[in-house]
Order: C-alpha cells, then structure tokens, then sequence
C-alpha cells in the first residue's frame, strides 16, 4: 500500500475529531493514523477491503494453478 503524506493524522487528532478521519478515507481512500510519530493504523473504505479481498484470492488461485501445473508429473507420481 503506498502512503500519502497527505493520509498522515496523529492519533489524538483522529480521537479528537474522527469525522475527519472519515472524510479522509472518503478523499483519499485511506487514512494513515500516527502514534509516536510512527504508522500504527490504517483506516481505508470498507468497499476497498472488499475489493483486495477478491484480489487476494485470484492471486491465490493462479499461484496454485501454476504451482499445480510446473510439478503435475512430481504430483501424480506421488499419488501413485
């Protein structure tokens, strides 16, 4: 995920007025929130996570395609 300097909130910010946090994620599609200065959350659109979800599980599938594919003779050889 790449984050933008603009996404950047402190946690006390985003405690103090989280419809700003909100708006953000709106804007942007996610919102990085801080502590010690440091990333610690992630706040991003649920319809998003929906979506890398999905992704996730072709890159799944395909891999495992592959995977099956290149050592099909090692696999029937074993199921022998």
């Amino acid at each position: 995920m790449k984050v933008d300097l603009n996404n950047l909130i402190s946690i006390t910010e985003a405690n103090q007025n989280f419809s700003k946090v909100a708006r953000m994620v709106d804007e942007n599609g996610a919102a990085v929130i801080l502590k010690n200065n440091a990333p610690r959350y992630v706040i991003i659109d649920y319809s998003k996570l929906q979506e890398d979800k999905i992704a996730d599980n072709i890159m799944v599938e395909e891999a495992a395609m592959k995977y099956l594919t290149k050592y099909a003779d090692a696999f029937e050889e074993l199921a022998k």
